[in-house]
């Protein structure tokens, strides 16, 4: 059965990685699995058809046969359960990578989407000044933790996993504001994950999509 993903038509970043479908075309790379994409102008979510696949009218979907999916981290799991290459053979460790799976969706991304917030679409707001370094401090915080966890490794648990690739994705989200320079490892960590020959090809896909 063909998969298929959905992606912005024209994607607010501009191709440079950020958006959530390079996190779907990551995992499927990486378990080498074909797909189609499907691509979606800003208009066209919020329409029933694509509200029939995602009710917040957001992208990425996931199509195959039957099974319609939506939400990344709900997709990589289901594609790392089903292909080999993503998460670990063993119980305990596959438990564990399911583990960090949802730490970069659940505590490490939602300060650094405040940021965001924070500075662009709160930026004109009188309270802006004051409450961007407290956004900023809540990321250092979880950028502490997470660099003392990884310490020396490659990775955060033994080989590459699917918990490596959400949270290689999520940290690119602070590359232009410069937190992720303060934390060395974090940031080899992060250049790690993006020299993947399998992250290369979807970004290099998303990319085409954006500037053709």
């Amino acid at each position: 059965m063909t998969i298929t993903i959905t992606a912005f038509e024209r994607s607010p970043d501009g191709g440079k990685g950020l958006a959530r479908d390079t996190r779907v075309r990551w995992a499927l790379e990486e378990a080498g699995l074909p797909y189609d994409v499907r691509l979606v102008s800003f208009q066209a979510m919020k329409q029933p058809p694509h509200l029939a696949f995602h009710p917040f009218g957001q992208i990425p979907t996931y199509e195959e046969g039957h099974l319609a999916l939506f939400e990344t981290g709900a997709i990589i799991l289901h594609v790392a359960e089903q292909h080999p290459g993503l998460l670990p053979e063993g119980g305990d460790a596959r438990a564990r990578a399911i583990s960090w799976m949802f730490a970069a969706v659940n505590t490490v991304e939602p300060p650094i989407l405040d940021l965001t917030i924070a500075k662009f679409v709160e930026g004109d707001k009188p309270w802006t000044a004051e409450r961007l370094p407290l956004v900023m401090d809540r990321i250092r915080d979880r950028l502490k933790q997470l660099a003392a966890r990884l310490g020396d490794a490659e990775w955060l648990d033994g080989d590459f996993s699917a918990g490596d690739l959400m949270m290689v994705s999520v940290l690119l989200r602070l590359r232009l504001s410069g937190l992720l320079d303060e934390f060395p490892t974090l940031a080899a960590y992060v250049a790690r994950g993006e020299a993947r020959p399998a992250y290369q090809r979807a970004f290099a896909d998303q990319l085409a999509v954006n500037t053709r």
